[in-house]
């Protein structure tokens, strides 16, 4: 397969846009940056007081360029606004390479699920929406097959960590929805709604969350104040996920599987999928495909790793994973070093 590649100029312009949302993630702390320890994994908390309380502000999980962050926040906030004219001139850069932009209905409802701190506290946007921000993750142009737009957004997020956390989104995930003309949609059981459809429109929003047992029935995310529905293998998926880069006025920062692991999970969600699925069944090989020829040739450490780790976790998933190599010739050639 030829990957057509996005200019050095254009990749190198998409990380500096990147860098700059996660130098404003930190940039306007209220108060003390504050480490916590918990369950051994260190996080960092925004520790401000609002009368005799002390409040924390979850900011994110301990790591050598968070702390740096951390400790430049001053100048960080000084220069608020020069970031923000410089990410709209690399906003623009990108869009005149071809990079590819949301409709302004998903982009504003993301942006607000952003500053709401969805993807601060955990949340993971999976499937196709989250395929399509590999463009400038990797540097790689998509044809139009492989980046057609669903209107499905679904976001994921581990319930221990939702749980460990001790923060909320504000406003609450059904504000930001309710704002946005979305509606629950009923399910099997009372109050617990794990998705919401739009009444304009057909943009469909689910929460799901690692099932780690038989059962794949709901589960709470505190942090962001929703049920979630528990699947199978997702704890592979959303493991150490990335920050990227939504092309909405001068960019949103959200949360990402890494393409190594996305490209895995598909040959196994790909081989679950049978009867009116077999549509689905096809994209989810067509992007593993392409990620994984794009990732053997830039990152094959990297996806190798990921291929181990799949196949180390039992037979059922290395028999899912070699049935939809088996209809993949050029991928399976790839992973078989």
């Amino acid at each position: 397969m030829t990957i057509a590649r996005h200019s050095a100029i254009a990749h190198a312009a998409y990380h500096d846009l990147l860098r700059s949302l996660m130098d404003d993630a930190v940039a306007d702390l209220r108060g003390t940056p504050t480490r916590v320890e918990r369950n051994g994994r260190v996080y960092w908390y925004d520790s401000y007081r609002v009368g005799s309380d002390v409040r924390k502000h979850y900011i994110g999980e301990d790591s050598d360029a968070l702390r740096d962050r951390l400790s430049r926040h001053a100048a960080l906030k000084a220069n608020l606004e020069t970031r923000r004219r410089s990410r709209a001139r690399l906003v623009r850069l990108l869009r005149a390479e071809g990079f590819m932009s949301l409709d302004a209905a998903t982009g504003s409802l993301l942006s607000a699920m952003a500053a709401a701190g969805v993807f601060r506290l955990g949340g993971t946007i999976v499937g196709t929406h989250a395929f399509r921000l590999y463009e400038g993750e990797l540097g790689v142009r998509f044809g139009a097959d492989q980046a057609a737009q669903t209107d499905d957004i679904d976001i994921a997020s581990f319930e221990r960590l939702s749980l460990a956390l001790g923060d909320v989104t504000a406003p609450t995930v059904s504000d930001v929805l309710t704002d946005f003309s979305f509606d629950p949609v009923p399910g099997l059981e009372p109050g617990k709604t794990w998705r919401w459809r739009q009444s304009r429109g057909d943009t469909l929003v689910e929460f799901l969350t690692p099932s780690f047992g038989a059962d794949e029935g709901r589960r709470p995310l505190p942090a962001l104040g929703v049920e979630a529905q528990a699947l199978h293998h997702l704890n592979y998926l959303i493991a150490e996920p990335i920050k990227a880069a939504i092309l909405y006025r001068s960019g949103v920062m959200v949360q990402i599987p890494r393409p190594e692991r996305f490209a895995i999970h598909k040959l196994i969600v790909a081989d679950r999928r049978k009867g009116r699925d077999a549509l689905k069944a096809s994209k989810d090989r067509r992007q593993a495909g392409f990620l994984i020829s794009v990732l053997a040739e830039d990152r094959p450490d990297d996806l190798q790793d990921a291929y181990e780790d799949a196949q180390s976790r039992g037979p059922k998933w290395r028999e899912r994973i070699a049935a939809s190599l088996e209809r993949m010739p050029n991928a399976k050639a790839a992973l078989a070093v």
